[in-house]
């Protein structure tokens, strides 16, 4: 949201123009999708008037916001803390309007046919990247405190959350 937009809330964006990414993101549509899910109801089945996509990256919705193009758009926390570090003026005009839920940053994935010892090396070392005396300077930049273990369990609420998306006929955002 622009930060001299009248919109005090997402609610009174609605009836506007949005944006999206692109729809196999997680950040820049299944999240704002499913956040907005909890708006719709039987007499308002779609929020905006128009919804732009896919606007491909977090910086094109950012711009678009930024130049007017749309009201609102989803845009990742952790590209915002970036962004509002290293290149402030992106970010001083804008305002946040409301949070999705919390979920996972995306994993670092090998092939298939990776082998195990690879996976394991792999993993070791990502997991003992804070304690190594070169990490600090490069994760500063990066705003990383290290890296933590996940499993495919701990991704289910994305592909949930499509799904109640989808069962309640909202398979795009509008």
């Amino acid at each position: 949201m622009r930060r001299d937009s009248p919109y005090r809330t997402l609610e009174d964006t609605f009836g506007g123009r949005a944006g999206f990414t692109v729809g196999h993101s997680h950040s820049g549509f299944n999240a704002f999708r499913h956040h907005l899910l909890g708006y719709r109801t039987a007499a308002r089945p779609t929020l905006y008037g128009e919804m732009l996509g896919p606007l491909v990256t977090a910086r094109r919705i950012l711009d678009s916001v930024r130049d007017g193009r749309i009201d609102v758009g989803p845009l990742d926390a952790y590209w915002h803390l970036l962004l509002a570090r290293h290149q402030p003026a992106l970010t001083a005009d804008v305002r946040v309007l409301a949070f999705t839920d919390a979920a996972p940053m995306p994993a670092f994935v090998a092939a298939a046919d990776t082998p195990e010892s690879v996976i394991a090396k792999l993993r070791a070392a990502f997991l003992g990247a804070a304690q190594q005396p070169w990490f600090k300077a490069l994760a500063d930049g990066l705003l990383l405190d290290g890296f933590a273990e996940v499993s495919e369990r701990d991704f289910a609420v994305l592909l949930e959350w499509e799904r109640e998306a989808i069962a309640a006929d909202y398979e795009r955002p509008a």
